[in-house]
C-alpha cells in the first residue's frame, strides 16, 4: 500500500499571475507533479476523446494493428513498450495509439467509415490542449524569472513536437511475474505532460528517484483537472531546479480496464535544449551539455523501443 498524494492545485484562470507562477515554482520543486484547473478544455471534448479512444482499443487486434506503429505514430499494440528498460520483463501492459503533429502530414488514421469522428475528436483535441499548454508554459517562464514570451522568442514553440498519447490498460493479463506493471517506472521526455485519467486509479509518484528504497505514492484523479508533470527536457534546461519526477500505473485485477490520454508538450524539432541563465551561477554551473531537442528524443525512444 502507498499514501494517496495531495498534490497542489494551479488555476490557469487566476488574474493573478504571479502569485500562479510562485505556485508552479513550489509545485515543480517539491513535486514535479500538480493539478491544473480552468485550463480551457471543454469536459465534454475530453469526455468525447475517451469514447473514441474506447471505440478503437475494442477494436480486434488485426484491425489495430493495420495501423501499427510508423514515425512513432499509430498503434502500439501490449508489452511492445517498456517505459523502464532495467526490468528483464517482456514489456508493460498498455496498448497505446499515438498522434503527433498535424503539420508533418505523417499521422495514421482509423478509416473514416469505421470510426466517422475519430480523426476530428483527436485534432480538436490536440489544438485544445496545445493551446492550454502554451498558456502553462508562459506562466513556468515567469516562475523560471523569465519574461513569460521566453519559450516562444528561443524558437522552443515555432512547430512544437507535441505528441497525444491514447492508453488503455486492459487489466492484469499475465499475472505470472510480480515485475509487469501497466507502465513500468520512467519519467516523461519532453518540456510537460498533462494528462487527463478516466478515474481508475493506478498513478504513482516517487519524488525523490535517487533515494532507495523508493518510496511510492498514490496521485488520486480530479475531476476537470490536468495532471501536470515536468518531463526530463525541462529538467535539462532547469538545470536540475525543476525535477522530473519518476512515475508508474500499477496492474490492474483482470476484471477491470483503465483509460487515461496523455499530452506531450515538445519543443521544436531544432530547439536547443541548454541551461537557463536564471538556473545556473558559479557555484551551480551547468550540469549538461546543449543538445538538439530531436537529437535527445531519438536516443531516448531508442531504448524504449530496444
Amino acid at each position: 500500500m502507498s499514501d494517496a498524494l495531495q498534490l497542489p492545485v494551479v488555476d490557469l484562470s487566476s488574474p493573478d499571475r504571479l502569485s500562479t507562477a510562485d505556485s508552479i515554482r513550489q509545485a515543480c520543486i517539491d513535486h514535479g507533479f500538480f493539478y491544473l484547473v480552468n485550463h480551457g478544455v471543454d469536459e465534454d471534448l475530453v469526455k468525447k476523446v475517451f469514447e473514441q479512444s474506447g471505440k478503437f482499443f475494442s477494436l480486434p487486434i488485426q484491425d489495430k494493428m493495420k495501423l501499427a506503429r510508423k514515425n512513432h505514430r499509430g498503434y502500439t499494440p501490449l508489452y511492445a513498450e517498456k517505459l523502464d528498460p532495467t526490468l528483464i520483463t517482456k514489456g508493460d501492459s498498455k496498448e497505446s495509439f499515438y498522434i503527433g503533429p498535424p503539420h508533418e502530414n505523417l499521422n495514421q488514421w482509423p478509416l473514416q467509415e469505421d470510426l466517422p469522428s475519430w480523426r476530428s475528436t483527436m485534432e480538436t483535441y490536440y489544438q485544445k490542449v496545445l493551446s492550454a499548454g502554451t498558456k502553462l508554459l508562459s506562466v513556468i517562464a515567469l516562475s523560471l524569472k523569465l519574461d513569460e514570451d521566453f519559450f516562444e522568442k528561443v524558437g522552443t514553440l515555432n512547430e512544437p513536437y507535441a505528441f497525444i498519447c491514447l492508453l488503455h490498460y486492459p487489466g492484469d493479463l499475465d499475472s505470472s511475474s510480480d515485475d509487469i506493471y501497466g507502465a513500468s517506472a520512467h519519467s516523461d521526455y519532453g518540456m510537460i505532460t498533462l494528462l487527463a485519467t478516466d478515474g481508475v486509479p493506478g498513478l504513482q509518484i516517487c519524488r525523490d528517484k535517487s533515494k532507495q528504497p523508493q518510496v511510492w505514492e498514490d496521485v488520486p484523479s480530479m475531476t476537470g483537472a490536468f495532471i501536470v508533470n515536468i518531463g526530463d527536457t525541462m529538467e535539462r534546461w532547469t538545470n536540475w531546479l525543476f525535477r522530473s519526477t519518476l512515475h508508474r500505473v500499477l496492474p490492474l485485477p483482470p476484471s477491470q480496464e483503465r483509460y487515461s490520454v496523455a499530452f506531450f508538450l515538445n519543443p521544436s524539432k531544432d530547439c536547443m535544449v541548454e541551461c537557463l541563465e536564471s538556473c545556473c551561477s558559479e557555484a551551480c554551473p551547468p550540469r549538461y551539455p546543449p543538445i538538439k531537442f530531436i537529437d535527445y528524443l531519438e536516443e531516448r525512444l531508442r531504448v524504449t523501443y530496444s
